[in-house]
């Protein structure tokens, strides 16, 4: 785990750099929408956040999903394993009633 936070924390060491060295003024244009004189590290560090969120949240959603089947299915797990040891249920070994 200690190696993925490293690597995270020197990648965005570089784009902020890289970002902070590239701070000349530029025109940003999109369909009928348009910025003068913004600086290129914000247009930078914005659309890498912009990226973060468009990734993190989806990502965020599928993993949320997953451990919500995961507790169902220990839970699952957990009364069968509960209703193995009752009179009437099913035993270990022992041929399906």
């Amino acid at each position: 785990m200690g190696v993925k936070y490293g690597f995270i924390a020197v990648v965005a060491s570089a784009v902020t750099v890289f970002a902070i060295q590239n701070n000349t003024p530029t025109n940003v244009s999109f369909l009928v929408w348009g910025l003068e004189g913004v600086s290129l590290a914000a247009v930078i560090l914005v659309s890498l956040a912009a990226g973060m969120v468009l990734v993190g949240v989806p990502l965020s959603i599928d993993r949320w999903r997953l451990r919500s089947r995961a507790r169902a299915l220990e839970a699952r797990l957990e009364s069968a394993e509960g209703l193995r040891g009752q009179p009437g249920g099913a035993q270990p070994g022992g041929p399906p009633r």
